[in-house]
């Protein structure tokens, strides 16, 4: 990784119908302390800045020169839309837009233009119905850098939680835990919460799939046939790790006390307690990626789009962890 004097993250505002481009323009009124670049149509923010009442100026980004981080100002690297846009209103015409845009933020990554992307919410349902497979910025992340594996966490203050499996139905999630994915999963967890969040030695619950945790095999049998197993060659190796336990258990205050991360087999077995907890105030975490990558917990509001009601707080968390992560992968790499 390039070595700057601050980090200089590529966001995405997303969905260019939805609340991202109003979160992006509300936060950039104010001094920052790392460099941000913006990954969009200027056209697209200087329309919402005026809807939004705000005031804004758009200089273009240069690999050579140093970014703006002041108040009001904001460097971009331009990506044009394919038709004009209303905030609130979705056009399908307008999803290779949002690819691109995330194309472009992943490939500066790589290319060492930028230390962290930072994603807006983009809107699987129109994508999808334009014809592109999508199923989350997750999967494809994992695509465009070439990694095998990833693993997603969203965190919030005192409580992150990572996922087995990602966006599937609940009918493919048990086949789908299997010795091998749950080892290279609970690898990428344990090597990214020393090396992108400076923890030397993390303690990580792991939640059983079934009831009880299996109820000694009488609810299912994945915990003894494949979870256990896989915990205890990993604790062999030095891993911290708690469990299986049942996950109406994991998340009680006195597990969590000395628990670093929490690691659920399936979406919504660990995210509606993260989000109860701390919705709003919660970033998404692409673990196991060659780049760092940080993303709101929310959608893409577009009821709210250009009524400027919209919270910025979880973008304003999700370039905080990035800088912490970009931050802690700098001196890891330097040690």
């Amino acid at each position: 990784m390039q070595i700057r004097n601050r980090p200089r993250f590529a966001i995405t505002p997303g969905e260019p119908a939805g609340i991202g481009p109003d979160l992006l323009l509300r936060l950039c009124q104010a001094a920052r302390e790392e460099e941000w670049v913006a990954v969009a149509d200027p056209a697209l923010l200087e329309s919402r800045a005026r809807i939004l009442g705000l005031n804004i100026e758009l200089e273009p980004f240069r690999t050579d020169a140093a970014v703006t981080r002041e108040p009001g100002r904001l460097s971009m690297l331009p990506v044009p839309l394919a038709t004009e846009v209303t905030p609130g209103r979705l056009q399908p015409d307008n999803v290779r837009y949002v690819l691109q845009t995330l194309e472009s933020a992943i490939d500066g990554c790589l290319d060492d233009h930028f230390d962290g992307l930072v994603t807006g919410p983009v809107h699987k349902g129109v994508i999808n119905e334009a014809g592109v497979t999508f199923t989350g910025h997750t999967e494809f992340l994992a695509e465009r850098t070439g990694t095998r594996q990833v693993v997603m966490m969203l965190a919030t203050p005192g409580l992150r939680v990572a996922l087995a499996t990602t966006h599937l139905p609940l009918s493919a999630v048990a086949a789908a835990i299997t010795r091998e994915s749950l080892t290279d999963t609970l690898n990428i967890l344990d090597d990214s919460l020393r090396n992108r969040f400076g923890l030397a030695r993390p303690r990580i619950l792991v939640c059983g799939l079934n009831p009880h945790a299996g109820e000694g095999g009488h609810l299912g049998r994945e915990e003894i046939e494949v979870i256990e197993p896989v915990l205890d060659a990993l604790r062999n190796r030095g891993m911290d790790l708690v469990g299986p336990l049942p996950a109406d258990t994991a998340f009680t205050p006195g597990l969590l006390a000395d628990a670093d991360a929490v690691l659920a087999m399936y979406h919504d077995q660990g995210l509606p307690v993260l989000k109860h907890k701390g919705f709003g105030r919660a970033v998404n975490v692409t673990l196991g990626l060659p780049i760092v990558r940080t993303s709101v917990d929310h959608g893409t509001a577009l009821e709210l789009a250009g009524t400027g009601r919209a919270d910025t707080g979880s973008l304003l968390y999700a370039l905080e962890v990035a800088r912490q992560m970009a931050k802690n992968s700098s001196s890891a790499a330097a040690d």
